[in-house]
């Protein structure tokens, strides 16, 4: 029972978190899985983004339906983001579990002070005074930077892309959301599938059960997110990791 409470608050809030603003799912789920359950940080990663798969394009189809996707000028990003996935899981499994912990938790709590001292309020003009040749390099450094992220701590891939899309793409919040949870899609499969074959399998009953409800979750925030102002989107997943990088830290001292 109490390891299906788990699974449940994991995919609480993952589902939500993927759904408002993109972010990974593994931003929520590997250290709640590591913290209370005491599964290893390098299994935890690889059901963390085994569960993002599905959460992410269910949550992409949400906002694909409602005109907020603009994968177009993402595919060269995508290619690298999924080349460096591979390249951070290999290196993640040569690292100290307890690196990969404080990384993670670490990487939470920034970012969630960063979307509530900075909301974004990105309204797609920076596309209009970059040339050719400057989006192709900015997607191919982003890109490398977001896939390895994702891969080696699997956390933080998302909101990475948000965060990208955003400020050096120039996209507005919602578009940003679902260009991000659309290319987390083919990352998250890419980083858990190489996870599972590099690693240990994953506990079966943990990684139905996060998959389960982090794909429920994930589906009921993107319809509420896209009927929701971009000031309240920022607030809410600033609120809910700063939240989760504070509670993980003290769990971690007691």
């Amino acid at each position: 029972m109490f390891v299906v409470l788990i699974c449940l608050l994991a995919g609480l809030g993952a589902g939500v978190g993927t759904g408002f603003a993109g972010m990974s799912a593994a931003s929520i789920i590997s250290p709640i899985l590591m913290t209370f359950l005491g599964v290893d940080p390098y299994t935890a990663v690889g059901i963390a983004l085994a569960s993002d798969v599905l959460a992410s394009a269910v949550s992409a189809y949400t906002y694909a339906r409602n005109k907020n996707i603009d994968i177009k000028n993402g595919l060269l990003m995508m290619m690298c983001v999924l080349l460096f996935t591979v390249i951070g899981s290999f290196i993640s499994h040569k690292t100290p579990t307890g690196t990969i912990s404080a990384a993670t938790t670490v990487a939470v709590f920034i970012l969630g002070l960063k979307f509530i001292i900075r909301p974004t309020k990105g309204e797609r003009k920076a596309d209009e005074n970059v040339t050719r040749k400057q989006k192709i390099i900015k997607s191919v450094i982003c890109g490398t930077a977001v896939g390895f992220i994702c891969g080696f701590m699997g956390a933080g891939g998302g909101m990475m892309m948000l965060f990208v899309l955003t400020t050096a793409l120039g996209y507005d919040l919602k578009t940003a959301v679902g260009t991000s949870v659309f290319i987390m899609t083919f990352t998250a499969f890419t980083g858990a599938f190489s996870h599972f074959t590099i690693g240990d399998k994953p506990d079966i009953t943990i990684l139905v059960l996060c998959i389960i409800f982090t794909f429920i979750w994930a589906r009921i925030a993107a319809v509420i997110a896209n009927k929701l102002p971009n000031k309240t989107l920022n607030r809410v997943t600033g609120v809910m990791l700063v939240t989760l990088g504070t509670v993980i830290f003290i769990s971690g001292m007691i």
